[in-house]
């Protein structure tokens, strides 16, 4: 079965993705020459994908700029430009599917596939549906989804399948190696534990307010693992330089192997991103989450209430954050273990263990 993904712009556009070549390739469904991703130049993708080593063919385009609209007749002409592009990929490969996860550049190809006669199918991984997945519903085959808050936001009902975020199985597969919290980090093995993290660069919110909650951590009789971001990590090392923040707080800059911690886990801080979610939801992992404000439609935010709906999580606002909710959240799960039992079942009930599968028995279904 030859294959063009394409998506772009953010890691939930891209690791589902990265996810389902990795199974297909797994089951033998799929070989390496069978498969093209499409992406932008600027996008994360220009930088994981070729990495992964998978094909890679880039398209130019822009988003539609709401603040300067005279700049969006630009964006128009690049979007049919785009489109044209899009055509010589798609008679050059020839796929038997497309299949887009959103993001300017899936718009264009997906479009133009769907205008082909070329089987096509989008994966919706948010709460909130993106502006190409939401244009896109009208034309492609079938719509895959993670939450059922997405599902009400398209009009082609028939189109529906509930798939999960293939970032889930991925994780399962991955978490084999379990990292040992003794010999690693000098930890202990016995004792519940809160994993605070922000993503590879780190969240600034999540480090002030761990900076203010430090001398109130340390008390506790459980431990923290800290991970600041690579951007955040020296200013961090800085501010605390000549404190002593005790033995049960260890300070990373990034920690590369997630799957292999969370296990460990008693419950993580954490923005409320799609991909994250489907890591620590694939393996029943408690949640305070603090979404990030700065992104499109708030979707963050509807992310985390669809799990604090669950019962999976505990939601903590930018705005309403200070060291007293901060810390009495995180003692609520790790220092009460009938309910950090009950948020975990809550958690794993979410996640879909068989994501990737699913997006690939309908990718089959429909491909030709």
């Amino acid at each position: 079965m030859r294959v063009i993904f394409t998506g772009g712009g953010t890691g939930g556009h891209i690791y589902p993705i990265m996810a389902i070549i990795e199974r297909l390739k797994e089951r033998g469904i799929c070989t390496n020459d069978e498969i093209l991703f499409v992406g932008t130049q600027k996008g994360l993708e220009s930088k994981i994908v070729p990495a992964a080593g998978v094909n890679f063919k880039t398209i130019k385009i822009q988003g539609f700029n709401r603040k300067h609209p005279l700049k969006n007749f630009e964006t128009i002409e690049l979007f049919f430009k785009a489109t044209k592009r899009a055509k010589e990929i798609l008679d050059d490969f020839k796929p038997d599917v497309v299949l887009g996860t959103g993001g300017y550049v899936s718009g264009a190809l997906v479009y133009e596939a769907a205008k082909m006669h070329i089987p096509t199918m989008i994966h919706e991984s948010n709460s909130v549906v993106g502006l190409a997945n939401k244009f896109l519903g009208h034309y492609v085959d079938k719509i895959c989804y993670t939450f059922d808050d997405a599902a009400k936001q398209f009009s082609e009902k028939k189109k529906l399948v509930k798939t999960g975020n293939p970032r889930s199985q991925q994780v399962l597969g991955l978490n084999n190696k379990k990292i040992d919290l003794v010999e690693k980090w000098n930890l202990s093995a016995n004792i519940p534990t809160v994993l605070v993290f922000g993503g590879s660069r780190g969240a600034l919110a999540i480090n002030r307010i761990m900076l203010k909650s430090l001398m109130e951590l340390k008390k506790k009789p459980y431990q923290v693992i800290w991970a600041t971001g690579t951007y955040y990590f020296d200013a961090v090392q800085k501010k605390i330089d000549g404190i002593d923040i005790g033995s049960n707080i260890k300070i990373l800059p990034y920690i590369k192997d997630m799957p292999a911690l969370l296990p460990e886990i008693t419950c993580v801080v954490a923005r409320s991103g799609a991909t994250s979610i489907a890591e620590f939801t694939a393996l029943g992992v408690p949640a305070i989450l603090i979404p990030s404000p700065n992104v499109t439609h708030n979707h963050q935010m509807k992310n985390a209430l669809d799990l604090e709906k669950a019962g999976a999580a505990l939601v903590l606002p930018e705005d309403d954050l200070n060291p007293n909710n901060f810390v009495s959240s995180v003692d609520h799960i790790l220092l009460d273990e009938k309910y950090a039992k009950k948020m975990s079942e809550a958690s794993k009930a979410l996640g879909v263990p068989d994501a990737s599968d699913q997006v690939i028995k309908v990718m089959k279904e429909i491909s030709r």
